[in-house]
């Protein structure tokens, strides 16, 4: 597998905190992903780690219906690598990663198999197929939290080489939220594990917690316990 993949897989790795209050639903409008990833802005932010800037995302909509998020190095920006998220429906799916904003998608991620259940990860049902990509984020944010489970692959298209994957993520609706640099703001948690083979034996290369703030966008906080314990917290903001 080419260094795209392991680019946003270390950036993911050294790129969230504990909610608190009770978990409210908007009974007015429907809130949805795009309010609070901005996905579909051009948008960016920094994050921080003991004081020091640890990592920046960015968001760039390449039409109505997709996005390409990097994440890297500040002082390296912009990075050879991105993630192409496709809106299909009521979700967002990843279609695989390139080697940076606005170019083709190279390394192709597929499922093989996709389950959806409860918060608890429990009653889990098969999902239905979209083209092979996986379902990662229901675009209208639901009332209660969910799980996805997806089993796939991730194939070149330089050399052909696959990586064999696992990805069980927990969702959990809007509640507040602060970090070390702000408060009052309102957030939904993405709790992630990802299992690969990609040039080391099968097993759990990342166990995270991430929480996404509505109006700010990615990494408002990181709580990563796998491959190390590591924290950092959300402090720039902006459009470009």
């Amino acid at each position: 597998m080419t260094t795209r993949f392991s680019a946003l897989i270390a950036a993911a790795s050294a790129a969230v905190l504990s909610l608190a209050g009770p978990v409210t639903a908007n009974a007015a409008t429907p809130e949805n992903y795009g309010d609070y990833s901005l996905m579909f802005t051009r948008s960016a932010g920094q994050y921080f780690s003991g004081g020091s800037v640890a990592g920046q995302w960015a968001w760039s909509p390449q039409n109505a219906s997709s996005s390409d998020i990097s994440w890297g190095d500040s002082a390296n920006w912009p990075p050879a690598s991105a993630e192409h998220f496709i809106r299909s429906g009521d979700w967002v799916e990843l279609d695989g990663y390139s080697d940076g904003q606005g170019k083709p998608v190279n390394e192709v991620q597929r499922v093989t198999s996709e389950t959806v259940g409860d918060a608890g990860c429990t009653d889990m049902t098969p999902l239905p197929a979209d083209k092979g990509r996986q379902h990662y984020v229901r675009w209208t944010i639901p009332a209660t939290g969910y799980c996805l489970d997806a089993v796939g692959t991730i194939t070149s298209t330089v050399n052909g080489s696959v990586v064999h994957f696992e990805h069980k993520q927990r969702w959990t609706p809007p509640a507040p939220c602060t970090n070390a640099y702000m408060n009052g703001q309102e957030c939904i948690g993405q709790h992630e594990q990802w299992w690969d083979d990609h040039g080391h034996g099968y097993g759990l290369q990342i166990d995270r917690t991430q929480y996404i703030a509505r109006g700010l966008g990615m990494a408002y906080a990181i709580r990563t316990t796998v491959p190390i314990s590591w924290a950092a917290d959300g402090r720039y903001f902006w459009s470009w």
